[in-house]
């Protein structure tokens, strides 16, 4: 239990497409703070969407909604053991597994395929917004494991 109490940050949307979502997945891909990077991957992946006649935002939101659990197991320790509970996912959860497991996907792939990480990113979207790809796995994965221990859902907090 946190000692204080804090106020939970408001985030803008992006300046090109007004997309919460957008503004998200630039945060979640930068690293030591160096944004205008993470902006110019994130603005590049969206323009090369659209340059293959899709429509980006329409995409990126199906990708997230194909990657996104709808349960999630959390361990719960009782009496020496520790059991996997399945837990429903919050809405603002949903969106960070779902752009984490995408940015971490796209990460895994190889470089001698890809030449630049934008590319990357890219095929692991279009892969997720068809319900494909490394991403939809792990999520697939989650939520075997949260069917699985379904019987230890009685123990919830």
């Amino acid at each position: 239990m946190p000692r204080h109490s804090y106020k939970k940050i408001k985030i803008k949307p992006d300046q090109w497409y007004k997309s919460y979502e957008v503004m998200k997945l630039i945060n979640y891909l930068m690293i030591d703070g160096k944004k205008s990077v993470a902006e110019r991957i994130v603005y590049q992946t969206l323009e090369d969407i659209q340059k293959q006649g899709h429509e980006p935002l329409k995409i990126l939101r199906q990708a997230i909604d194909n990657v996104s659990p709808l349960h999630e197991v959390k361990p719960r320790r009782l009496g020496g053991a520790s059991y996997l509970v399945p837990i429903e996912v919050r809405r603002e959860r949903k969106l960070f597994l779902a752009l984490n497991w995408l940015i971490e996907a796209a990460r895994s792939k190889s470089n001698k395929e890809y030449h630049s990480f934008d590319k990357k990113l890219l095929t692991e979207i279009l892969e997720a917004a068809k319900n494909q790809g490394n991403a939809v796995a792990k999520k697939l994965q989650t939520e075997k494991l949260a069917e699985a221990n379904k019987a230890f859902s009685h123990l919830k907090w």
